[in-house]
């Protein structure tokens, strides 16, 4: 340590942090600089980073303003960082994330090593057949709220490192640019799209929902960052748990959504009653009463997940923007499976852990698709939509291994 570098940051610690940031891919900041572009020069890029951040001097540009469509019509608002910056937050990441990671509840799932969305579907899922009752929590504008007096407070607690506190307090000061070029003051909040702000936002969290649920109120439950399920064993429960969270985060200056918090019941073939709503939605998936059959061929129904209508619809969109018939039209089905099956099979794995019979359900759609594909395509299926799909079910059985989704079993099968 120096009067010129008062803040002892490994160069090793900084090369390791561009690698996973290159890892994570994305696109550029206020600077329009991509990632290939920022390795031009990787060296001097990386030495400007540790320079500054060792002697204290460096400073977040803006974060960009990027709007993503929700599904009720509103948007979400990212803040993407500038490569730079992201190398910068990765440096911080990497050494705050040893200090808080072993203290973060075990049924806290989201953006954590080795625990996955997927986990905490399972676990929802197991809970679900035990207990009657669920509290789906909607937090309103949770990264956007986020108070910056607490997230520093809860920062503080675990490390003494001031380069971690000045540049934290730094980056959630950062302003948003907007489209227009204008830049936004940020006084609360942590930008959705930097790489600091899932461990702030799950360190947040801990200290105000985590730890205060297990010390106080004692009843299961599973949170993916600001996505949160509660279990309760009755109705009376239910209603004093979500009451008892509600003051609780208004202490921390967080409200609940009032209209999209609720209170569920898991009806399923035992359950009687008829409470409403009787189904939720969590991480994509819809939880509700699904007709199972046992290994024995016994049919019963369950309270269960299964790909959720809003994110079916979001699939099938992604399938039409691609636009095969037209945009694909002088191609050939193995430049169209190198294409397609990467998202198949992303698809597949997140969306048929569970009642897995849906998503392939929806893979059928991809096969129209593709038969519309081969209707344009050849002059002699111009007027044969259906010689266009019988034909396709004969390639699919010649080369099951072509598609992902007719390696899965989901093939065309109109006629032969």
């Amino acid at each position: 340590m120096s009067e010129a570098k008062p803040y002892t940051i490994s160069k090793h610690l900084v090369v390791k942090a561009f690698e996973a940031v290159k890892a994570n891919r994305g696109v550029g900041g206020v600077d329009g600089q991509s990632i290939k572009a920022f390795e031009k020069d990787l060296k001097n890029n990386l030495y400007k980073i540790w320079n500054r951040m060792s002697s204290g001097c460096y400073f977040p540009p803006p974060v960009l303003s990027v709007e993503i469509p929700k599904d009720d019509g509103k948007v979400r608002v990212l803040g993407i960082p500038t490569v730079a910056d992201r190398v910068a937050q990765m440096v911080a990441k990497l050494t705050l994330e040893p200090f808080v990671e072993p203290i973060f509840h075990v049924d806290s799932y989201g953006y954590r090593p080795g625990k996955s969305a997927g986990d905490a579907i399972g676990k929802a899922r197991e809970r679900c057949m035990r207990l009657d009752w669920v509290i789906d929590l909607d937090i309103k504008g949770f990264f956007d709220n986020l108070d910056h007096d607490l997230v520093m407070k809860s920062v503080k607690v675990h490390t003494d490192l001031k380069w971690i506190h000045l540049y934290i307090e730094r980056w959630l000061k950062a302003p948003m640019q907007m489209a227009d070029g204008t830049l936004k003051e940020r006084k609360t909040g942590s930008p959705q799209g930097g790489v600091i702000s899932p461990l702030l936002a799950n360190l947040f969290m801990h200290y105000a929902f985590d730890e205060w649920m297990a010390q106080n109120i004692k009843v299961p439950f599973e949170r993916y960052a600001d996505d949160v399920v509660i279990h309760c064993g009755s109705l009376a429960q239910a209603k004093f748990v979500l009451e008892a969270v509600r003051r609780r985060l208004r202490e921390w200056k967080l409200e609940l959504h009032p209209e999209k918090t609720k209170i569920v019941y898991c009806k399923d073939g035992h359950r009687q009653g008829t409470f409403e709503p009787k189904s939720f939605d969590f991480l994509s998936y819809t939880f509700r009463a699904r007709s199972v059959k046992t290994d024995t061929g016994k049919l019963f129904v369950g309270f269960l997940p299964a790909i959720s209508e809003k994110a079916a619809k979001r699939i099938r969109e992604e399938i039409r923007s691609w636009e095969l018939p037209i945009k694909w039209n002088t191609s050939t089905l193995k430049d169209l499976a190198s294409w397609i099956n990467p998202f198949v099979r992303g698809w597949v794995n997140y969306y048929g852990q569970y009642y897995r019979s849906k998503m392939m359900h929806l893979l059928g759609y991809l096969n129209l698709t593709l038969g519309r594909w081969a209707k344009r395509k050849y002059k002699r299926f111009h007027r044969e939509w259906k010689a266009a799909f019988r034909w396709l079910g004969r390639l699919a059985r010649r080369n099951p291994d072509l598609f992902a989704q007719w390696k899965l079993g989901v093939v065309p099968t109109t006629g032969r």
